[in-house]
């Protein structure tokens, strides 16, 4: 018998709408495929040591930009348990440190994931397309699993059907 194309989905979350849109779309495959869906945000701490290396941050900058993105990422992720709640799927969040690609790419190795989503660009996010672009390419090129990029329009209007 053939095993099930998904088991194990793992979402890049960062604060975005993208991001989010791609946690909705991990729902509904949950719901489809009744596989895990497992939520990360990473605080990038090697991008604040980095700017802090280079003296863009000083040191006590990099420690509040840190606990400022800790914040964020515990409330994206409380969000998102709650946006899973609602349709009756459990998502199993955690919060990480380091780079953001080497750790979502570690992450999805431990939890033996079948697919990584990641929140497709919009018109509105120019200023993070480069960082993101360079984020989302070092997971294409390690991920040991199957990687896809959320674009569906009609995401948010699937998500209220289901």
């Amino acid at each position: 018998m053939i095993k099930p194309l998904f088991q194990n989905v793992l979402v890049l979350v960062n604060g975005t709408e993208a991001s989010i849109n791609a946690v909705r779309y991990a729902i509904l495959m949950a719901k489809l495929y009744r596989c895990r869906v497992y939520a990360v945000y990473v605080v990038d701490t090697a991008t604040i040591k980095q700017l802090t290396l280079n003296r863009i941050f000083i040191e006590e900058e990099g420690t509040a930009y840190e606990q400022s993105l800790d914040e964020n990422g515990r409330h994206y992720l409380s969000y998102i348990s709650e946006l899973g709640k609602e349709k009756g799927v459990t998502i199993e969040t955690e919060l990480r440190y380091g780079a953001v690609w080497s750790e979502i790419v570690a992450s999805a190795e431990e939890k033996k994931a079948d697919a990584i989503l990641l929140g497709g660009y919009d018109k509105t996010m120019t200023d993070q397309k480069d960082m993101l672009s360079s984020t989302y390419r070092f997971i294409l090129m390690n991920a040991r699993c199957s990687v896809l990029m959320v674009k569906e329009k009609m995401i948010e209007q699937l998500y209220k059907l289901a």
